[in-house]
């Protein structure tokens, strides 16, 4: 299987590129610029109800409630 980052196109001044499975909103680019690293390479983001899968990384969504 191919890494993302070989089929991509190169992007002169990117940051970062995420490859997302739902559209991108100003908030949610906001919190991506604070999660992924600026190292000019694609990412892939896939978007659950419960969690966030970051280059096959789970990261669980919580509210502020769930936590006491």
């Amino acid at each position: 299987m191919k890494d993302i980052n070989d089929i991509m196109p190169k992007i002169s001044g990117l940051k970062w590129g995420a490859l997302t499975n739902v559209s991108p909103t100003n908030a949610k680019l906001k919190e991506l610029n604070k999660l992924l690293p600026h190292d000019h390479k694609w990412h892939t983001v896939i978007e659950s109800p419960g969690a966030v899968d970051v280059d096959g990384v789970t990261i669980r969504r919580k509210t502020s409630q769930s936590m006491t």
